[in-house]
């Protein structure tokens, strides 16, 4: 009497489909985010040293993307590695991208545009005590208050900034931005690329 095997799957061996799909987009999310800074497959292999032929490979979906492929690509678009192979399909306009977390404030992509002006919702916790430090650096920045009161301290100005409040300002002028408490304040921000450096990229000394 002969018994019938069910056919076997090996997880290890055969990636879920969900990976498949995953890997089947980076190549157009990668021919999109070259195009959208304008650069051409020659650009990109002189920034990355990848070969073009390679690159068009990757962007049409004929090469496997590897992480070796992927660091150097990611670093030249300017977007997390995650971004690239976890991104919705091209030309889904949802933005969801990770928010960011940088020294107690929670800064929520509103827009994943490489390069340019970026746009944030800002999550500030009270910080009553604080100490204000005032810093400058290049760039400009915009920022329209959703809810909770901020302190915009801008040059010899001291300003609340209450609910539907908006400011803009030169960031080479010293300034220093908290919330005074006592809740969160949220507010939407637009910085330009040195202002989203200074402020969401940059790492805390020390």
């Amino acid at each position: 009497m002969s018994h019938a095997h069910p056919q076997s799957t090996d997880p290890v061996s055969e990636p879920p489909a969900d990976l498949d799909d995953a890997l089947a987009r980076v190549g157009p999310r990668l021919r999109q985010l070259r195009l959208e800074r304008d650069a051409t497959l020659a650009d990109l292999a002189a920034e990355t040293g990848i070969s073009v032929s390679t690159l068009s490979r990757l962007e049409a979906g004929q090469r496997k993307p590897t992480l070796e492929l992927l660091l150097p690509l990611a670093q030249a678009h300017r977007v997390a590695l995650d971004e690239l192979v976890d991104a919705p399909e091209t030309g889904d306009p949802r933005v969801r991208l990770r928010p960011v977390t940088r020294h107690g404030r929670t800064f929520v992509p509103l827009t994943r545009r490489p390069g340019g002006l970026q746009s944030y919702k800002v999550v500030f916790p009270p910080e009553p005590g604080a100490q204000p430090s005032l810093q400058t650096h290049e760039g400009y920045e915009w920022l329209y208050v959703l809810s909770g009161r901020l302190r915009l301290l801008l040059g010899s100005q001291d300003l609340l900034l209450e609910p539907g409040e908006v400011v803009e300002f030169d960031t080479r002028t010293p300034h220093w931005l908290g919330n005074p408490g006592p809740h969160p304040a949220e507010a939407l921000a637009v910085f330009g690329p040195q202002g989203e450096r200074m402020h969401v990229r940059a790492r805390p000394r020390g």
